[in-house]
């Protein structure tokens, strides 16, 4: 009898060594499992773990206006999720998830003859929800051969220490479903405005429709695909018993999809007040709600006002603060999207006469009052001879019709008076913290400003006089409800006097009644001030009402020329669209322009008194007053300020001796005379200059500006 046949004799070997290595690949895939389960964290740790921080930022109102970053939601534990939800994870991404260890051998093998046989994806479509969640723990989501081996082990090491119903909380609290949710609850609150466990059939079977491709199959992107895929999520957990026929079916009206706010110009506001958190904040990773000053309305009406306004290839900002400081608004750029350079906060472009502000301040801190004269006539300043607008001079005039104007050359001769310095350092007060040229040309807004800082400093004014500071986020919340920051307003700062204050509100009203800021009037007292740069540069015109200040720049990125760009033209008219709406829930307010002069800036009294060159009046050895008589007794008398109002019928004061008119006079009998006082004025001089006199006739030709 022969013995076995050498092919029986290998086939033998070689099942002997298959069985082998089998055996140590087990061994190993044992020992590898094992070491991988003992380096696992625990559930607890798995839990608390995440991958960013998630940011929602809230308007005034409470109401969401944007998400930044991943968002977690809040944790469902496995008796919280709904169970139609377990059923169309489980349905759609693992039908036997109940009964592998980890990894599926079926869809293994079927990928692996696929792979043999030339299918579309050798290693797509293998993974079981395990192993999914394995990759979304520790792994890259890179196709490779190594990376599918690692996260085999690892989905075993899961099933070794995890229940299953431990691993599909896992999994559906972190599986990513698109538009940065991490989780059914926070996708449920993307998606359908209320949390995970409310989740209806037709609702989870999206939700589990989303974790294949979350972008194409977003409802928020693409409604129709969205319903199109459930469908595919429902057919299956029919086909596998989870639900009836009668469910199998998806209604798209009865999906209650979450609006979306649509602003992309809240970015700009955002990109400005988010990056602070970093330094109010102590360092944290924890999810955060930012409540913010922003208001929705307003932001919307900025938005259009903007965009309607802005001349054509021209880009256009607004900011709007309310009296304490608060950003009602920030608008960077007419379109977020096409560019997110924010001009409110970070373009620095010239001010033009909007800066003359801080000239008239100045001036009015000095002592003048709005209806003082100035006269509007060729001037030059160390070699420097600004001109205005039209190229004309009207001669005399006063504070209050220069400014409104906007007469270069008064400021020009009102900033070299005071000094430019003074005005820089007026400036500095306000809030302005670009640098400042101390230039004569200064006057007429050279020094380039951002948009925020000189609507702050109109602010200022608004607030009458004090320092007001911007700021856009009133208190940061964690999930839990700790408050870890809010917003303490800064010790009141007065800058300038009430009187002062008071003084450039006049002249900033008088602006935009009969001035260069007409087409800002909104039917309610309004203050404020054009700007126009050399060759239609620049358009600004920055102002308040009702207690909210609002800046509008316009102009082009390039700095080039924009025909018929001025501040008193599509600018105020962005401002009068916006503030329209702004202030329509606001009541109106009267502007305080009453000049209550300090005593310093008040006329002497030896001036103060001039009257009929007849009257003289002397103080006695006491100090008191002595009344001059009258010319006739039987006439009126007169006060000192030469309107009837003495008593007609009081007796005349008793004559002064010889002696004491000589002492008062400084004159000795048969000797030299002493110096004489000052001689009263003539009848013809001007009379000293009183806050609440009429104003004199202003300019009234239309073509008389000295701003655009």
């Amino acid at each position: 009898m022969d013995g076995p046949s050498p092919v029986w004799k290998w086939t033998k070997r070689l099942v002997g060594f298959g069985a082998l290595a089998a055996l140590l690949g087990a061994v190993f895939l044992a020992f590898a499992v094992g070491i991988a389960a003992r380096s696992l964290p625990s559930f607890y740790q798995l839990k608390s773990s995440q991958t960013g921080q998630t940011i929602r930022v809230l308007s005034r109102d409470g109401s969401e206006i944007v998400e930044i970053g991943p968002s977690f939601g809040e944790w469902l534990s496995h008796e919280e999720i709904p169970q139609n939800m377990r059923n169309a994870m489980i349905a759609v991404e693992d039908k036997r998830f109940h009964s592998h260890f980890g990894v599926d051998p079926i869809r293994l093998t079927g990928a692996i003859v696929e792979g043999v046989t030339g299918a579309r994806s050798r290693l797509g479509g293998t993974s079981t929800i395990t192993q999914q969640l394995a990759r979304n723990l520790f792994l890259s989501s890179n196709r490779t051969f190594d990376r599918k081996a690692r996260e085999a082990v690892l989905a075993m090491a899961l099933e070794w220490n995890f229940s299953k119903e431990q691993i599909l909380e896992l999994y559906l609290n972190k599986v990513y479903f698109g538009g940065g949710a991490y989780g059914i609850d926070s996708a449920s609150r993307k998606f359908f405005s209320h949390p995970g466990r409310e989740l209806s059939v037709a609702e989870a079977s999206i939700i589990a429709g989303l974790v294949k491709a979350p972008s194409r199959y977003s409802p928020t992107a693409d409604v129709q695909a969205a319903v199109d895929r459930a469908a595919v999520v429902l057919r299956l957990m029919r086909e596998q018993g989870y639900i009836t026929a009668d469910q199998a079916s998806v209604d798209v009206d009865t999906v209650e999809l979450k609006q979306q706010a649509g602003q992309n110009s809240v970015r700009y506001f955002t990109d400005y007040v988010l990056p602070q958190l970093d330094l109010i904040l102590p360092e944290t990773n924890a999810p955060l709600e930012v409540w913010t000053t922003l208001d929705v309305g307003m932001q919307r009406a900025a938005t259009a006002a903007v965009a309607a306004n802005s001349p054509e290839g021209a880009q256009g900002a607004l900011v709007s603060l309310d009296r304490d400081g608060a950003i009602l608004a920030l608008v960077g750029g007419t379109d977020y999207v096409e560019s997110n350079f924010n001009r409110a906060t970070n373009a620095m472009r010239q001010p033009g006469s909007s800066w003359k502000l801080f000239v008239y301040l100045a001036a009015l801190e000095k002592g003048y009052t709005p209806d003082d004269r100035v006269v509007d006539t060729p001037v030059t300043i160390d070699g420097w001879s600004p001109r205005n607008s039209n190229g004309r001079n009207v001669g005399e005039t006063n504070l209050r019709t220069a400014f409104a104007y906007s007469i270069n050359t008064v400021a020009a001769q009102l900033g070299n008076e005071v000094g430019f310095g003074t005005v820089a350092s007026m400036a500095r007060r306000f809030g302005i913290s670009s640098p400042i040229s101390t230039f004569p040309s200064m006057v007429l807004g050279s020094s380039e400003v951002r948009l925020i800082e000189m609507t702050q400093a109109f602010a200022g004014i608004s607030a009458r006089g004090m320092k007001v500071m911007p700021y856009g986020i009133t208190k940061v919340v964690t999930a839990d409800g700790e408050t870890i920051y809010e917003h303490e307003q800064p010790r009141e700062n007065k800058v300038v006097p009430d009187y002062v204050a008071a003084g450039i509100t006049d002249l900033l009203q008088a602006a935009v009644q009969t001035g260069t800021g007409r087409a800002a009037q909104i039917g309610r007292p309004v203050a404020g001030k054009t700007g126009t740069t050399s060759s239609n540069k620049d358009g600004w015109f920055v102002g308040f009402s009702s207690g909210i200040t609002t800046g509008v720049w316009m102009g082009r990125d390039d700095a080039k020329r924009v025909a018929g760009l001025q501040g008193g033209r599509a600018p105020a008219r962005a401002f009068a669209a916006y503030m329209r709406y702004a202030v329509k829930d606001r009541p109106e307010e009267q502007f305080d322009t009453e000049l209550n002069l300090p005593e310093w800036a008040l006329e002497p009294d030896e001036e103060a008194m001039f009257g009929d060159p007849d009257d003289y009046y002397f103080i006695d050895e006491q100090g008191n007053l002595i009344e001059p008589g009258r010319r006739d007794p039987e006439s009126p008398a007169f006060d000192i300020d030469g309107e009837q109002g003495l008593d007609p019928v009081a007796e005349p004061p008793p004559a002064v001796t010889d002696d004491f008119l000589d002492e008062a006079l400084g004159r000795r009998p048969n000797g030299p005379e002493r110096q004489r006082p000052r001689q009263n004025p003539s009848i013809s001089q001007e009379p000293p200059r009183r806050p609440n006199s009429p104003p004199p006739q202003s300019v009234s030709d239309p073509n008389f500006l000295g701003d655009g």
